[in-house]
């Protein structure tokens, strides 16, 4: 027991395998336990080793009873500068639960190259016995990835997350005088964040005016959040900051009235796309359904400001930008089937969830024939000798003379019936009201998978996708605990284990 603690230990708070001979540990464990030898480094490794066989079997067991799959994948350099690709799973259980299952952090040291990429990805696939449940790959949208994917004949979805980050890039990029007005506030920030005198001074100001003491943000170049948060602390912290700086001997600035105006419109023009990113990156329940619709209330949010609110000429511009490239993603994203399927099968969103008309009834119908293909499936599904008792029945006995024309006319009909039967369960769906946008849609197919059987094998499907990548960025967040400058040295082989044993197991 209180091995298995110990090893519950390392894996759960990333602590090394010399933890068992620090000095210290040693020293709590015998006054806990004066009896109990703690297991050597060596011993602690396989005891490791055995836990995460036992969890791989038992999550590939999980994983393989799954109706279909989806993927998330991405790339991480550790600290060592070794490359390392993981890969999540998502699928939705017998119970309607959505389930996440991490199914490898290999270490990559080859280029990465897409054809080196897919062989990684079907190896991985192979190994869990999915290579054909895979219905879908979530990803970045690096051209290696995409390349990856089109050798992989897997249907491929980019990281609402990357492509939000994309477009307010790029919309900043566009507007003149913005990027000065940020290194301006990057230099400020930098100062506060650098110079102990600055950061003590600012600490000091704000304690005097009776404020909670604040630290600045730095924004990060990869994630346009960052320079959101960046601005944000900066404006709310704007009077320490004029006076902590007016008794710092710095050839820094401080920001103009207006200047810090054109950062107060900037920051409203801005906040829903922050709203949305911290949204889809918080994301733990379906998610690849609001793609559609929250991109559609983002650009109905920045049109309304837009037309409401006194925006400075940079604002302006900005918010110009993000509504015109928040209407070519719309296009795309609307005529995507890996997108409009799950919004349909969404019951908070349905067709409420499109903004276009005619992309909207596209959807629809390809719901539909979605829907015929799986009541035929079923129907080819059905024993041989059902089928052929039927044949019989209906041909009057006389089955030998009369089947080529009796199965024609039976094939005829029957096709009829899949389409009309169809159409009848899908548009009964899609006339009930939505349900409110907080409840989970798969409690929802979980109670009405006997109403709409079709649809909720559909449903399985589709709403296992995850909109993001984030699933990996997280993998790699608790990589780079494990693998610390405390234990830089640590094999690949074992890393992976422990990264495993921490996302796979509640023990």
């Amino acid at each position: 027991m209180v091995d298995e603690a110990v090893v519950n230990m390392i894996i759960k708070d990333s602590q090394p395998f010399s933890v068992v001979e620090d000095v210290g540990f040693r020293e709590l464990m015998h006054l806990m336990d004066p009896n109990y030898i703690l297991p050597s480094r060596k011993a602690l490794k396989a005891m490791v080793d055995i836990k995460y066989q036992e969890a791989k079997e038992k999550a590939r067991e999980q994983v393989q009873k799954a109706v279909a799959v989806s993927l998330t994948s991405d790339m991480w350099t550790s600290i060592n500068m070794d490359a390392y690709l993981a890969v999540t799973c998502h699928f939705i259980d017998d119970e309607d639960q959505l389930c996440t299952t991490l199914l490898g952090v290999q270490h990559f040291p080859k280029a990465h190259t897409a054809e080196n990429l897919a062989a990684g990805h079907v190896q991985l696939m192979e190994e869990w016995g999915i290579r054909d449940k895979v219905k879908c790959l979530v990803t970045d949208g690096a051209s290696n990835m995409n390349a990856c994917v089109r050798q992989l004949n897997v249907r491929h979805a980019i990281c609402i997350a990357h492509t939000i980050n994309l477009i307010v890039h790029k919309s900043f990029d566009d507007v003149e005088g913005l990027n000065e007005l940020r290194q301006k506030c990057r230099r400020l920030v930098t100062l506060f964040r650098t110079s102990t005198t600055a950061k003590e001074r600012l600490v000091q100001v704000q304690e005097q005016m009776g404020r909670q003491p604040y630290k600045m943000i730095i924004e990060v170049d990869t994630r346009w959040n960052s320079t959101f948060l960046m601005l944000q602390r900066l404006y709310e912290l704007r009077e320490p900051v004029g006076a902590a700086l007016a008794s710092l001997k710095t050839d820094i600035t401080p920001l103009t009235a207006a200047e810090y105006d054109s950062v107060n419109n900037t920051l409203s023009v801005l906040a829903p796309f922050h709203q949305a990113t911290v949204e889809v990156s918080a994301e733990k329940r379906v998610s690849s359904s609001k793609v559609i619709p929250l991109m559609k209330m983002l650009h109905h949010a920045i049109t309304n400001k837009m037309h409401t609110m006194n925006a400075s000429t940079i604002a302006r511009q900005l918010g110009d930008n993000l509504v015109r490239r928040l209407r070519d993603h719309m296009s795309s994203l609307e005529s995507a089937g890996g997108l409009t399927m799950p919004t349909l099968l969404d019951p908070r969103f349905k067709k409420l969830g499109f903004e276009n008309a005619t992309r909207r009834q596209e959807a629809v119908n390809r719901l539909k024939n979605e829907c015929a293909n799986v009541i035929r499936h079923e129907a080819s599904s059905a024993p041989p000798d059902q089928l052929q008792n039927t044949r019989v029945a209906q041909s009057g006995g006389n089955s030998e003379l009369w089947w080529l024309l009796d199965d024609a006319i039976n094939s005829s009909g029957s096709s009829s019936s899949v389409v009309a039967d169809a159409v009848i369960e899908v548009d009964r769906y899609l006339a009930e009201m939505n349900i409110s946008r907080d409840e989970d849609p798969l409690v929802y197919w979980h109670g009405h998978k006997a109403m709409y059987p079709h649809l909720h094998k559909l449903a399985v499907t589709w709403l296992c996708s995850p909109a993001s990548s984030v699933p990996c960025e997280r993998v790699f967040s608790k990589a780079g605990e494990v693998l610390s400058k405390k234990r830089n040295h640590l094999n690949p082989k074992t890393l992976e284990k422990l990264v495993f044993l921490n996302k796979n197991t509640n023990s």
